[in-house]
């Protein structure tokens, strides 16, 4: 069984967006992996994906709604195979908490770019950029380093 975990600040917008997007595909192709999503930050620990993440992912036929956020821990570097931060702060709080090898998911298809964090965007607008590029990196890094 493959194990992923996505990372991004609060664990509210990107990375449950992120989570989604690897179920499906891990579903669709009847897949034994376990993905999950954590933050670098406590600020919103157990509650859910903000509004328009969850509005985001229903448009494009996947449910967050019952996700809850958490902080990412140290017993997470030991147990998951990937570790991914969705922007290069993640990657540094990452390393700053003693993660190894965290990938960026903007290098699988985005040459290095950070995922852009929508919690600081003025209502819904550029949500739908955000979940495309979501979902082209989380699928190009799903292919890649596990290949059908």
């Amino acid at each position: 069984m493959s194990k992923i975990l996505f990372v991004c600040l609060g664990n509210i917008c990107r990375s449950p967006l992120a989570q989604a997007v690897a179920e499906h595909y891990a579903v669709k192709h009847q897949l034994n992996w376990e993905i999950d999503s954590a933050g670098t930050g406590n600020w919103h620990e157990g509650k859910a994906p903000c509004e328009h993440s969850i509005k985001i992912a229903k448009e494009n036929g996947l449910d967050i709604a019952n996700y809850q956020a958490r902080q990412v821990t140290q017993k997470d570097f030991k147990y998951y195979d990937l570790i991914i931060g969705l922007d290069e702060s993640n990657i540094n709080n990452l390393k700053d908490l003693g993660c190894k090898n965290p990938l960026k998911l903007g290098d699988f298809g985005f040459n290095g770019e950070d995922v852009p964090d929508p919690y600081f965007f003025d209502g819904f607008e550029g949500f739908d950029k955000v979940f495309n590029m979501i979902e082209t990196a989380t699928l190009t890094l799903l292919k890649e380093k596990f290949p059908l």
